[in-house]
């Protein structure tokens, strides 16, 4: 019955929706780089030792424990306690385990070992009982407190050690991370505490779903705290992400590979970086991580930002001696490779820059040779040889294969010669190039296809001239709405071994630079967007530096991805959702009323989706609000009212306003509620033909009664248990209770058509008698099999518009089964106030039919209520999740209500 009210057109259009939101969603978990990550193992059996915390503490926080990692004889010898490390702690995030600390923890205690224990860290981790604090916020604050007692009774296991320490360096994954910048916010906390702070995969700017309204007002506490105390917060803080398997480690120098959410906490080359800035921010004085701010700011920077092919120095020499039995070669010509192999003596390559300095802008260098010595120097007032040169091997960037360096000749007036240093070398192969080039000749303009070319059209450019580097500006990119796929071709000629070219993205406004390695000839796809836009005030332009060879043309080729496009509007808007489909729903539900007003039946579900959810009834609202928001007078009397802040300006000010992107969400929405209707509608059929073969058939109520006997006594006791256990439980309850009345009622109908079919002519006379005694009092109407229709029509409605609301609570509703032997009562709990109301309104709707309800007075307005509150939803629910029920029990109570007035 449900798809038979759908002509072919609309389940069309339904299917193509379904295919359009298959390719976002495939975007979302599948369109990345593979995950080339090294796991990282244990080379000992790793052992968690539980920290004792004070009575007091440990009866407070029942569900939450401190241990300390630790493997083999280092695990043994710190069970007797006090410490004497450096105390670090790990923070898992979002339904983590305390054990994720493992990864980290071991690693540092191997290069502890290579070093005699001269330093080490001792790593605790916090068992946060795997809670899901990304769905549920009512624990954050808990959470928050909780960790600043840890680190106070951290600090005392170090008490009466010579070097004991007086603060904690701490690693937070994902929601940890968040918590861990939360400490700041509490009143007694002192910032002293924390040296240093590592978030990894962390959602900082807003919550991944928002659910309940306490993880909202966690973030908004934590970041306005971070805004208006920016001045006097003196931490300092690195957050690295995944790229687009989460959100960008590829970007990382000797990390170069992109993690997952879950990942990042034990890919190795990830935890191998982190652990050598841990032991270069080591203060030798005091053998603790250093309080000098801008060597942590030196050190992480080295390390995370830009690697010069060089170990870490706080003071480098700027000045290194060029001395000993060396040869002295200058290079007079304009480009230059040498290969090095077996060099018995040290080779100095001088460059004079004096006349190179009235044809070319930049010089460039770059290096296969892989080691951490100076290579490259600068020379003043030389004639072909220097004793003394400036070490330029600091402003080298190390890359995959290579180590590069590009200088701007006018930076360094003083400078009279290049000096390219070649080791003594014995079995190993390296290449060294030179040249010097004029800016412009290198960077190259290539704007990027329209939004709406949807991949038919592209832009291309060829690269014919024999350089090195180039730089691919990417015009007219800035907004995550942009996706595309830039294909670059390499043809060489005469080339007879494998040679390596390396593509960066790198985008000026934010650390997100990707790395592609390719070996060439070859054709490579590189897919490009973007996780942050680009401000307004900034005029960078995004680029794709490339890293080429000279005996190869180079083809880059840029055109639209729809389906990565799509995949943005999933990733960034996905968690809005359910907002539209519930506007969706309501828009039907409104549809539904008014025809039972007007018409006195029930249209089908599908045929009243297909006609009212449109998005001209909802979009043009909420756009002309945000219009006029930007007026004074406006603002002034929207504040008034004590309105909330519009969703689209709020996405607006995190730089995540798509063109139509509303639109899209609202047809993915219609298509969502018209599956979830086809579904509804066949699991109650299913569940019916179930209650038949296992029951006996009952027949369709002889009377209509609105309140049973039993009714009054079921709503007590789910408000009860709504109150003295979990709100989403009550609620739970309530959808079983109304899916059952449904079954019920869908069993009896189906009982009465086959006893139609038996025999027509007693069910006629068993119709008209129906009709006949029907009179003016609700209570004692005799159901019809039309109006019996009718009521299933308006039940799976409300069934679907039931569905969200239950799906929508079910985080809390985990949260607290999982913390049932620690609390029987859920505290805080963000759907109780909801509960209280929806109980007796479903108890009432699911004894309500359309004949009790389509002579009411109220049925009317009633009808007319749905369409304000599918725009509201989408006004006020799109970014907070949790008010979304707020705007379904009204038109529920308003539906119950029609039976009594």
């Amino acid at each position: 019955m449900f798809l038979h009210s759908v002509n072919l057109w609309n389940l069309a259009f339904y299917a193509l929706m379904v295919f359009m939101a298959t390719l976002g969603l495939w975007d979302v978990f599948f369109g990345f780089e593979e995950n080339k990550c090294s796991m990282s193992y244990m080379f000992e059996y790793p052992e968690y030792q539980k920290i004792e915390l004070p009575k007091k503490l440990a009866k407070r926080y029942p569900a939450y424990e401190l241990y300390l990692y630790g493997e083999g004889s280092y695990a043994e010898e710190h069970k007797a306690l006090p410490l004497t490390g450096i105390p670090v702690l790990f923070l898992p995030g979002n339904a983590g385990s305390y054990k994720q600390v493992r990864s980290i923890g071991s690693i540092a205690l191997r290069k502890a070992e290579d070093i005699d224990f001269k330093y080490h860290f001792d790593f605790f981790s916090v068992n946060f009982n795997e809670e899901l604090v990304a769905l549920y916020g009512g624990s954050l604050q808990k959470q928050t407190k909780f960790v600043h007692e840890c680190i106070k009774t951290i600090l005392k296991l170090y008490k009466g050690q010579e070097f004991a320490p007086t603060s904690v360096a701490i690693i937070g994954h994902s929601m940890g991370g968040l918590v861990a910048r939360a400490l700041l916010t509490l009143k007694n906390f002192k910032q002293d505490l924390i040296n240093l702070l590592i978030t990894q995969a962390t959602p900082h700017v807003a919550p991944v779903m928002p659910l309940d309204r306490f993880i909202t007002d966690f973030y908004m506490t934590v970041n306005n705290y971070w805004i208006l105390n920016a001045r006097h917060i003196n931490l300092t803080t690195l957050s690295v992400a995944g790229g687009f398997r989460d959100y960008q480690s590829s970007a990382v120098p000797k990390t170069w590979v992109s993690t997952d959410h879950l990942s990042i906490v034990w890919c190795k080359q990830l935890q191998l970086t982190t652990i050598r800035a841990f032991f270069d921010l080591i203060d030798a004085d005091t053998k603790q991580i250093t309080q000098n701010p801008k060597k942590k700011l030196s050190v992480l920077n080295h390390h995370f930002i830009r690697h010069p092919a060089k170990h870490f120095e706080e003071n480098p020499s700027i000045i290194s001696d060029l001395t000993g039995t060396s040869v002295w070669v200058p290079v007079k010509v304009s480009k230059w490779t040498y290969v090095a192999y077996n060099e018995s003596d040290k080779i100095y390559f001088t460059f004079p820059l004096a006349n190179h300095r009235k044809i070319y802008t930049h010089v460039y260098c770059q290096s296969t040779m892989l080691d951490t010595n100076s290579w490259i120097f600068g020379c003043i007032n030389s004639t072909s040889m220097c004793r003394q040169g400036v070490d330029l091997s600091w402003k080298a960037e190390l890359l995959p294969t290579i180590k590069s360096l590009t200088l701007r000749l006018q930076d360094y007036p003083s400078l009279s010669h290049l000096v390219v240093y070649v080791p003594s070398i014995h079995g190993s192969k390296f290449v060294v190039d030179c040249e010097f080039f004029k800016k412009e000749t290198r960077s190259i303009q290539l704007p990027v296809t329209h939004l709406f070319s949807f991949g038919l059209s592209s832009r291309k450019v060829i690269l014919n001239t024999s350089g090195l580097f180039y730089n691919i500006e990417l015009l007219n990119f800035g907004q995550i709405y942009q996706a595309f796929k830039i294909n670059v071709v390499s043809k060489c000629s005469g080339v007879k071994e494998e040679i390596t070219s390396i593509y960066k993205l790198h985008i000026p406004w934010s650390y997100e630079d990707s790395l592609t390695i390719a070996q060439v000839p070859s054709a490579t796809e590189i897919s490009v967007k973007l996780h942050i836009a680009q401000p307004e005030n900034d005029s960078h332009v995004a680029l794709l530096k490339m890293y080429t060879s000279s005996d190869c043309q180079y083809e880059v080729t840029v055109k639209t991805s729809f389906s990565q496009i799509l995949g943005q509007v999933v990733r960034f808007h996905g968690g809005a959702l359910p907002a539209y489909v519930i506007s969706s729903i309501l828009l039907a539900y409104g549809g539904q009323l008014y025809s039972l007003f007007s018409t006195g039946h029930c249209l089908e579900y599908a045929t009243m989706l297909d006609k009212e959810a449109k998005p001209y009834k909802v979009d043009p609202f909420v756009i002309m609000v945000k219009f006029l928001l930007g007026y004074k007078w406006f603002k002034e009397f929207w504040d008034m009212l004590l309105l909330p802040e519009l969703d689209a300006i709020v996405l607006t000010s995190q730089s995540m306003c798509f063109p139509l992107v509303s639109l899209i969400l609202f047809l993915f929405g219609t298509c969502t509620a018209y599956w979830g209707g086809l579904l509804s509608s066949m699991s109650v059929r299913l569940l019916s033909s179930l209650w038949l073969t296992l029951k006996r058939p009952s027949e369709l109520p002889k009377d209509i009664k609105i309140i049973s006997p039993d009714l009054p006594i079921l709503t007590v006791v789910l408000i009860i248990v709504s109150w003295t256990t979990c709100g989403a439980f009550a609620i739970l309850l309530t959808y079983l209770y109304y899916v059952f009345k449904i079954v019920h009622l869908q069993a009896s109908l189906t009982t009465f058509k086959n006893s139609q079919t038996v025999n027509p002519k007693h069910s006629r006379r068993s119709e008209k008698k129906s009709n006949h005694h029907k009179d003016s009092t609700v209570h004692h109407l005799r159901l019809s099999a039309s109006d019996a229709e009718d009521s299933l029509r308006m039940h799976s409605t409300v069934i679907n518009l039931l569905t969200w609301i239950v799906l929508l609570s079910m985080p809390s509703l985990i949260y607290w089964l999982k913390n049932l032997r620690y609390y029987f009562k859920l505290n805080p709990d963000p759907c109780k106030p909801l509960a209280f109301i929806l109980i007796p309104t479903m108890a009432v709707l699911g004894n309500t039919y359309t004949a009790s309800i389509k002579s009411s007075k109220l049925l009317k307005t009633t009808s007319q209520f749905p369409l304000p509150l599918a725009v509201g939803v989408i006004a006020f629910g799109s970014a907070h999740l949790y008010r979304v029920p707020c705007f379904v029990f009204i038109p529920l109570l308003l539906h119950a209500l029609c039976n009594f007035m």
